[in-house]
């Protein structure tokens, strides 16, 4: 194994009324809409986690907690992240760095960008400096930019412990 290992995430899920948005773990309090899927749809941990697993070599989240198993039925994501680093550290890797894009129109991350990073940090056991979380915008164009839904980027960096 390489002393360095670097996975990417990805996630997307599309805007639905009646339930909260929550993004890195934090809810928008004045959003109008939150996103559809079977746990908490935070688009922005799921991608950290895919990352994650992706630099270990641990499949997905698709395959770690599955859409087609009910205890996973409106799940808290930072606590599924919490999951996810015992079976990286089994490996005898640690999580150096993590960077995320979220993609969303609006509303925008503004001052709650700061409690995403803060969040992810200390689940991930990793101080402030090590997660960054950026936002970004469709620009108008695809189902971002038609406001639908919202997606993230992920990418995290692993060293052999």
């Amino acid at each position: 194994m390489s002393g360095v290992r670097t996975g990417l995430g990805w996630d997307s899920h599309r805007f639905v009324a009646g339930r909260p948005l929550i993004l890195g773990g934090v809810t928008f309090p004045d959003a109008e809409r939150g996103l559809d899927g079977h746990s908490d749809a935070d688009v922005l941990t799921h991608a950290v986690m895919d990352a994650l697993l992706g630099a270990a070599g641990l499949d997905d989240i698709g395959v770690q907690f599955p859409d087609s198993d009910v205890a996973y039925a409106g799940a808290d994501s930072i606590e599924l992240l919490g999951e996810v680093i015992p079976l990286v550290l089994a490996l005898g890797l640690r999580v150096v760095h993590v960077d995320a894009t979220v993609l969303m129109e609006r509303p925008k991350l503004g001052e709650l960008r700061g409690a995403m990073r803060e969040r992810l940090a200390q689940a991930l056991g990793l101080p402030r400096g090590s997660v960054n979380v950026k936002a970004s915008t469709g620009e108008g164009m695809g189902f971002v930019g038609r406001l639908e839904g919202v997606a993230a980027l992920a990418i995290a960096t692993l060293e052999v412990a």
